[in-house]
């Protein structure tokens, strides 16, 4: 809002859920010149032709934040507009802005950012706490946005404590992305590197979900982790789930059953964008020696192997 009044830019606002024609028709009849979406929306158009219509080549660029997204779709975003850019964008309201986006005057691919933000750096460090091409990103302070205290919270502890350091020596500040940088100096987000998850351009925590879920009657305990799609694309929820012993679903019919309510306790309690891609019955939950659940030797090992038990796909 700040930015847009101060170029003295217009601001259209429309009443009503965007991922319909008339929210398309809206924006072919205002003339935006300048679209934000959220990656999950463009999927949604895509899916359901609902730009098709309409004439949106009133459209200069595209901004795209919030959750990873997929070339394919973001190409397809731009020959609805004469192949105007997509501005990818990325960082959060504790960093008072963006670290990395895109720009109007570099060459863009789709889905794809091309330099830190002003004001800002970054690094990227691997498992062992070393500069690589692909990581988690960390960003090197100081920076006007960045805060400096925490409410209901511990502020170094959050960010700073245990982080590696830089290059240069630098203090480096913890993000929670992972980030891959591409070769002609472009970036790619490669999602959330802790056990927070970006659905539907929203961050929650696996503990927020997997609260709601334990609720269910033949559920023991879960552990939700997100998933990024092989080709790209938004996070993915996928849920683990070690079921009451008394419980035995058997059948197909039962297994989906059983997806079915799983979502419904999250459409209900949580937030309706928030979609279950997959849920996978186990017997126990890996964990450490202090019984901490092993979140991510779950997202790492996905795909390696099918659960011995059937998989329940929502």
């Amino acid at each position: 809002i700040y930015a847009a009044l101060v170029n003295k830019a217009t601001i259209a606002l429309y009443e009503g859920a965007p991922n319909t024609s008339g929210f398309c028709e809206f924006i072919q009849d205002a003339k935006v010149t300048m679209l934000g979406v959220v990656p999950s929306l463009v999927k949604a158009w895509r899916s359901s032709d609902a730009v098709n219509d309409f004439d949106w080549t009133s459209i200069r660029c595209f901004s795209s934040t919030g959750e990873c997204s997929n070339a394919q779709d973001m190409f397809w975003l731009m020959t609805q507009a004469g192949y105007a850019p997509v501005i990818e964008y990325c960082g959060g309201t504790e960093i008072g802005g963006g670290y990395i986006t895109g720009t109007m005057v570099q060459p863009a691919t789709p889905s794809t950012f091309s330099t830190p933000t002003m004001g800002l750096d970054l690094v990227i460090v691997d498992q062992q706490g070393l500069t690589a091409d692909s990581g988690e990103v960390f960003l090197v302070p100081p920076s006007i946005g960045l805060t400096t205290t925490l409410i209901n919270g511990k502020h170094h502890e959050v960010y700073y404590e245990s982080t590696p350091t830089g290059p240069a020596g630098q203090t480096l500040r913890r993000h929670g992305d992972e980030m891959c940088r591409l070769p002609g100096g472009y970036f790619q987000a490669q999602g959330r590197a802790d056990d927070t998850m970006n659905l539907g351009g929203i961050k929650i925590s696996s503990v927020e979900i997997e609260r709601v879920l334990n609720t269910h009657e033949q559920i023991q305990e879960t552990a939700a982790v997100a998933i990024p799609p092989a080709d790209g694309g938004p996070e993915c929820l996928v849920v683990y789930a070690v079921l009451e012993p008394s419980t035995d679903p058997e059948t197909p019919n039962d297994l989906s059953e059983l997806g079915t309510e799983l979502q419904t306790l999250i459409t209900d309690n949580l937030n309706p964008l928030f979609r279950v891609h997959e849920v996978r019955i186990i017997e126990s939950l890996p964990r450490t020696a202090s019984n901490k659940i092993m979140r991510r030797t779950l997202r790492d090992t996905y795909g390696e192997h099918e659960p011995s038990n059937p998989s329940v796909l929502t």
